[in-house]
């Protein structure tokens, strides 16, 4: 599948939303550029630990802005009980775990587009959270999640 077989939406959120990110809102903030050079396209901030309870948000808000995502790759550590799959408005979404640890979530629209977010851990201070997704969506930035949880001081907790 191209990019052309999925719908392009245009709208943007205002830079001043990302002032009351709090955990909880399914708030995702992807790179805007067409090419993509950064190592992330986004950033996540989940209220738990519980993907069942946290991922249909985030595959609806999404869906609502880069069309229908098919699966999502998980670090295994991170989360209490993964499932193998997902109905989410009406859509099977595939999870994928690994043993990872580095930070992130994949989320694949359509057959193969992939997408790296981000996941700023639950525990994190407002401060820590907004200065992560910043760093996660910089045009061009080659920090790896990881390096920018430990720089934030929004790193998880053991």
């Amino acid at each position: 599948m191209s990019d052309s077989d999925f719908p392009r939406v245009t709208r943007l959120l205002p830079d001043a939303v990302h002032q009351d990110v709090r955990p909880g809102t399914a708030v995702v903030r992807l790179e805007t550029t067409h090419d993509r050079q950064g190592v992330l396209d986004g950033a996540w901030w989940p209220r738990s630990r519980d993907i069942a309870a946290e991922l249909p948000a985030l595959i609806t808000a999404l869906t609502e802005h880069l069309g229908p995502i098919t699966r999502v790759g998980l670090d295994a550590g991170a989360w209490e009980a993964l499932p193998t799959r997902m109905t989410v408005d009406g859509r099977v979404v595939h999870v994928d775990s690994s043993p990872v640890g580095d930070g992130t979530v994949l989320v694949t629209r359509g057959g193969q587009d992939l997408f790296s977010l981000l996941v700023v851990p639950p525990h994190a201070s407002p401060d820590a959270a907004r200065a992560a997704m910043t760093e996660a969506v910089r045009a061009g930035s080659l920090r790896q999640a990881e390096q920018i949880l430990i720089d934030t001081g929004a790193e998880r907790a053991d």
